[in-house]
C-alpha cells in the first residue's frame, strides 16, 4: 500500500477552541480509506507488540475502535494469540462519568450503550480493578509532542487514569493516527498527561511528571 502524507492540524488551531481542534483530527481521521485504516493498524500492531512485551504486561486494558480510530482488532488478536488477558471499558452503572473494566474474549457478549459504542454486557465476575490491570491502552482525538491527549471530553480516561502514577498501575498508553497530533494542545488541570504514545510510525515517550 502507498502510504499518503498527512499534515498535521494547522497550528493557528492550537490557539483556537478544543471543540475546533476535535472537530479537525476526528475529520482528519475519518478521511482515511479502509485500506488506509487498515494498513495503518498493521504498522501500528508492529510498533506496539513488541513495546507491551518489554513492559511484560499480562493484563491489558484496550477500546473497540469507532469514529475513525485507530484499529485496535489487529492488536486485540494478536494478544488473545499470546495468552494475553484483554479487557474493555463500559460506563460504569453508577457512577456517571467513570468507566469500569470487563473482561473480553472472543465469547463476550457485547451491547451498545448510550453514546453508541460497543461494550461487553455487565457481569461482575467479569470485572477487574483498574490498579490492577498492566496496561490501559485510551483511545484520543488528539495529542501533542508533550504527552497532552485530548479525548471526546467526556473525562472518562483522566478519571480512570488520574492516580496513575502514584500506583504505578495502570500504565496508560495512547494509541493514534500520526494526523491527529497537533502542535500545541489546550490543556485544563484534570487532564492526564501520557507517558507514551503509539502511532503507525512512531513510539513515543514523554516525562509525565512534568
Amino acid at each position: 500500500m502507498v502510504l499518503k502524507e498527512y499534515a498535521m492540524v494547522p497550528p493557528s488551531a492550537n490557539t483556537s477552541s478544543r471543540r475546533l481542534i476535535r472537530q479537525q483530527t476526528r475529520q482528519a481521521r475519518c478521511t482515511l480509506s479502509p485500506a488506509e485504516q487498515e494498513g495503518f493498524s498493521q504498522q501500528a500492531l508492529a510498533q506496539m507488540m513488541p513495546l507491551l512485551t518489554r513492559l511484560n504486561a499480562k493484563k491489558i486494558a484496550l477500546y473497540l475502535t469507532n469514529d475513525g480510530e485507530l484499529d485496535t482488532k489487529p492488536l486485540i488478536e494478536a494478544l488473545w494469540h499470546k495468552g494475553i488477558q484483554v479487557y474493555l471499558p463500559r460506563l460504569h452503572p453508577f457512577c456517571k462519568g467513570n468507566l469500569v473494566f470487563l473482561a473480553y474474549t472472543p465469547s463476550t457478549l457485547l451491547v451498545q450503550n448510550s453514546l453508541n459504542i460497543w461494550e461487553p454486557k455487565l457481569d461482575i465476575t467479569q470485572m477487574i480493578l483498574p490498579h490492577r490491570l498492566d496496561v490501559v491502552v485510551t483511545p484520543l482525538v488528539a495529542f501533542d509532542l508533550s504527552g497532552n491527549r485530548m479525548g471526546m471530553g467526556g473525562g472518562f480516561y483522566d478519571r480512570t487514569l488520574a492516580n496513575w502514577t502514584t500506583r504505578g498501575k495502570p500504565f496508560p498508553i495512547g494509541f493514534a493516527h500520526d494526523c491527529q497530533q497537533v502542535e500545541n494542545l489546550p490543556c485544563e488541570h484534570w487532564d492526564v498527561p501520557l507517558p507514551m504514545l503509539v502511532t503507525p510510525t512512531q513510539v513515543l515517550t514523554f516525562d509525565s511528571t512534568s
